[in-house]
């Protein structure tokens, strides 16, 4: 038996979903509220159990969840428990990592969205499985390549040995344990040592201009001097982005992709490149992505009657930026409300004044407390107000029923809902109350 503890976390729900899928018995533990991750574990019928050191059973491989510290009473039982092998998330998720061909997608944003269109490009010519960190996760008997979102939070990442990996960009986060900008980058140089065949980065980002490659590497961006694969004469609207894509100079294919942002072009331009080095054919991955579905929270928006609305994971100051941004160009012409719930006092206390100059792109802000149960571990003790103090016209919200009364009254307008929490659920009651 696999037992998750956490096992509605966006990797611990798909982790499990995958071992399932293979024929492996799973449950797991977690919150009594619903999460938008356990739909999946629901439909397989894979039992979720209320917090209890005395679920823990002799003979299970106990997968423990970052968010449980060692005194968390589950967790002390399985440590405890000699029968019992245990394995934080991604100490196990490396070993299952060595059984396929891997792709890894690391980087301070857009990892999600990256990881989701390669898993769906790769899965368009081989037999492909994923782990996502929306929750989604695949994996059959059959499986030749496993795609893997690869987190940097303290340097988990390094228990994974990909064949290939694509670094979106390298931003200073999670400041709860990383102490300056050179203690982030030494994190993704230990990474990229352990790559095997090559990587793609990107090339636009100074941090990645600085890592030492070991094997082939790669770099993609909008710079036809110094980046190998390049998007040229690119063309955006409110809805479609086209481009031309050279290597090296030399012209491959012109792509027509259905995505609004330049941060989306730079993910795609990391997947397409990755796949054109392993020598797909360019007309089936255009194809491919045109039929590319955002991974969930992923600016999912939904028009509901004459409101829009927007849910985004964005926890992080440039998420929040690209967000906004984003929601402006697709609808230039509506009124944007922004509403922020963090994660991580020490990411607010650290990032603050880049949170406001993000924030103060929307038209209203709305700010909600913290509620998770790591949100303040790292020892800073502020509540939501210090951000708002910092922002004249801001408002602190309450994630109720009278909260929801006052976004309300935006109808007509789009509503921006930004947070790697459980926002989404303030968003429905919003719904209720149009």
């Amino acid at each position: 038996m696999y037992y998750f503890i956490g096992i509605k976390g966006t990797g611990m729900a798909a982790l499990a979903t995958m071992l399932y899928d293979i024929g492996e018995e799973v449950s797991g533990s977690d919150l009594e509220k619903h999460f938008f991750t356990e739909d999946e574990l629901v439909k397989r019928g894979i039992t979720i159990l209320p917090f209890d050191k005395d679920n823990i059973k002799d003979n299970y491989t106990v997968i423990i969840g970052n968010a449980f510290l060692e005194d968390f009473p589950e967790v002390i039982a399985a440590r405890s428990n000699p029968t019992c092998k245990c394995y934080r998330y991604h100490e196990f998720l490396g070993e299952l990592m060595k059984r396929y061909k891997t792709l890894s997608v690391c980087g301070s944003h857009g990892k999600t969205t990256t990881t989701a269109m390669l898993a769906q490009v790769f899965s368009s010519f081989k037999n492909t499985g994923y782990l996502i960190g929306d929750g989604e996760g695949y994996l059959n008997r059959d499986s030749e390549f496993l795609c893997v979102e690869s987190c940097e939070y303290r340097r988990h990442f390094l228990a994974y040995y990909p064949d290939y990996a694509i670094i979106t960009n390298i931003e200073i986060d999670h400041v709860d344990y990383f102490h300056d900008e050179e203690d982030y980058f030494s994190a993704y140089q230990q990474f990229v040592d352990n790559v095997k065949e090559g990587v793609l980065f990107y090339g636009e980002d100074q941090y990645c201009r600085r890592l030492v490659f070991k094997i082939p590497a790669f770099s993609f961006g909008l710079d036809e001097d110094n980046d190998d694969f390049v998007a040229v004469n690119i063309e955006e609207d409110e809805e479609a982005v086209s481009f031309d894509l050279l290597f090296q100079g030399n012209f491959i294919f012109h792509f027509n992709l259905p995505f609004v942002g330049r941060h989306m072009l730079i993910d795609a331009l990391g997947v397409i490149s990755l796949a054109v080095l392993h020598c797909f054919d360019p007309r089936l991955i255009e194809t491919s992505l045109s039929h590319f579905r955002a991974p969930k929270r992923r600016f999912v928006i939904e028009e509901y009657h004459d409101t829009v609305f927007i849910d985004d994971y964005a926890h992080h100051p440039t998420e929040v930026k690209v967000t906004l941004e984003s929601a402006r160009k697709r609808y230039p012409d509506r009124r944007i409300i922004a509403v922020f719930k963090p994660h991580r006092a020490s990411r607010v206390w650290h990032f603050a004044a880049a949170f406001k100059e993000a924030l103060r792109q929307a038209d209203e802000i709305y700010l909600l407390d913290f509620t998770s149960i790591d949100d303040k571990q790292d020892g800073v003790d502020i509540d939501i107000r210090y951000l708002a103090e910092m922002i004249p016209g801001s408002h602190v919200l309450s994630e109720d029923e009278q909260g929801a009364a006052e976004l309300a009254r935006y109808r007509g307008e789009v509503i921006v809902f930004m947070s790697s929490k459980d926002i989404y659920n303030l968003a429905q009651t919003v719904k209720q109350k149009i």
